[in-house]
């Protein structure tokens, strides 16, 4: 479900009523522990964290236009999902991510490579999510991206 939201505030409204409060809760979390430099977008049709031209002037090599992207949270229609770009690109964070989740949640955890899915809002750990962005700088990233990019 991709949205056509110019802002992240009207992408909010848009939502479902029952999906409101946790996208504003999860946008919130990421806001306040998300390290300083990476910007709020809207791309891909939701919510969007990336490093801005303005750090790293190259954009995203799949379309330089756009911002290198680094996180992302989407009301999807039979989930809610949290993409984060450096567990895909960093197993340390990654295996960190899976010994850490147990203790958030007694859910099983439902992953793809950079993608987590909740089925249901009470399933989020809104404290662990915001630490995982709270892990890298939007310099660390840079220089993963990079470093797998040339691989």
């Amino acid at each position: 479900m991709q949205s056509t939201a110019p802002t992240p505030e009207l992408y909010l409204t848009e939502l479902p009523e029952e999906r409101q409060q946790i996208m504003a809760d999860l946008r919130a979390v990421i806001l306040r522990h998300i390290p300083t430099g990476f910007e709020e977008v809207m791309g891909y049709g939701m919510l969007g964290y990336a490093v801005p031209h303005t750090l790293y002037p190259a954009g995203y090599h799949c379309d330089p236009k756009q911002p290198l992207p680094f996180m992302g949270i989407a009301s999807q229609k039979n989930h809610i999902a949290v993409y984060h770009m450096g567990i895909y690109a960093d197993e340390v964070l990654l295996n960190w991510f899976k010994e850490e989740y147990p203790r958030h949640s007694k859910f099983k955890l439902d992953m793809g490579k950079s993608c987590i899915r909740f089925k249901k809002a009470e399933h989020v750990p809104l404290a662990l999510i915001g630490e995982l962005a709270s892990k890298m700088t939007p310099q660390e990233w840079i220089e993963l991206y990079e470093s797998v990019l040339k691989r």
